[in-house]
């Protein structure tokens, strides 16, 4: 009988990060160059250099792809300031700024919309890429969930509608714009549950 290392004991081909790494960059680049309809598994996957095979083993959809590929692109939510106002603004630019990266945006809005006619897509972005950053918003803002889920609703629908409307993230001015407009009416205490 032979040893098996823990070398030997792994299988063949690209670890699962280098894979999901390599996706996802396939995704967003897919995603910028054809158009978020047009960026199908398929293409994805032949970009990435893997078999559609191995997209659909990780990912049972596109949508699905999408969400993870997104949670990738945003990371943790840096809450960071001294105080509400400074916390709500970072966020807001940080939202910004991810949703203007390339390909993100895209994503995010295409994603989105086909999740209004796709009740099972829509439960996988409000679940998975939605709540995590709802429930650490909550925690450090100590809003109830009513609230900061409108502060969402607010900063990411104004952003991928311009998103949408320009095929161009917003520009700082307009963020800044953005900021004045949110935070007179959430940076005071929390509101009513």
């Amino acid at each position: 009988m032979t040893s098996t290392t823990s070398a030997s004991a792994r299988p063949p081909g690209r670890p699962r990060a280098g894979v999901n790494a390599a996706v996802f960059a396939a995704t967003l680049s897919t995603v910028r160059e054809l158009g978020y309809a047009q960026a199908t598994v398929e293409r994805i996957a032949a970009a990435a250099g893997v078999a559609k095979s191995t997209v659909y083993r990780r990912w049972p959809s596109k949508g699905a792809l999408i969400v993870d590929c997104l949670l990738d692109a945003f990371g943790p939510a840096p809450l960071e300031g001294a105080n509400r106002a400074e916390l709500m603004s970072s966020t807001i630019r940080w939202v910004a700024a991810k949703i203007g990266e390339p390909g993100v945006g895209d994503a995010f809005a295409g994603v989105f919309s086909d999740a209004v006619s796709d009740p099972a897509l829509r439960e996988i972005l409000s679940t998975r890429l939605q709540d995590p950053y709802r429930i650490a918003l909550q925690e450090a803002l100590g809003e109830p969930e009513n609230r900061v889920l409108f502060f969402i609703d607010v900063v990411v629908g104004v952003l991928l509608h311009r998103m949408g409307m320009t095929g161009e993230p917003m520009v700082d001015a307009d963020v800044d714009a953005l900021v004045e407009m949110v935070l007179p009416h959430f940076a005071d205490a929390p509101g009513p549950a």
